[in-house]
């Protein structure tokens, strides 16, 4: 696993914006994980807390594959959708150490 790179993404939608978010995020982890040899997992994680907060789960084979998945035009699509939604949002790149 040496060199697999993470990604998490924490979103907190707009008020009323749950729904519609949850949706976006949900068709770019279909679309990433089905269209992209270097994303090897794409997880959309629910707070059941809080409706409006939302996270990505991304593990992909390298930092490469990563820079590869902000050119698709899947991936171009789903920020110009959700942008509108999102309150706001965080990024975290990591790197897997193990197991």
């Amino acid at each position: 696993m040496n060199g697999t790179f993470v990604v998490i993404v924490d979103f907190r939608f707009k008020e009323g914006q749950a729904e519609a978010g949850r949706a976006v995020l949900l068709e770019q982890a279909r679309n990433s994980v089905a269209l992209e040899p270097g994303c090897e997992r794409f997880d959309v994680i629910a707070d059941p807390a809080d409706p409006q907060c939302f996270w990505l789960y991304e593990i992909y084979a390298d930092a490469a594959a990563f820079a590869a998945h902000q050119t698709f035009p899947h991936y171009h699509a789903f920020a110009a959708a959700s942008k509108p939604l999102i309150d706001t949002k965080t990024v975290r790149r990591l790197r897997l150490e193990g197991p």
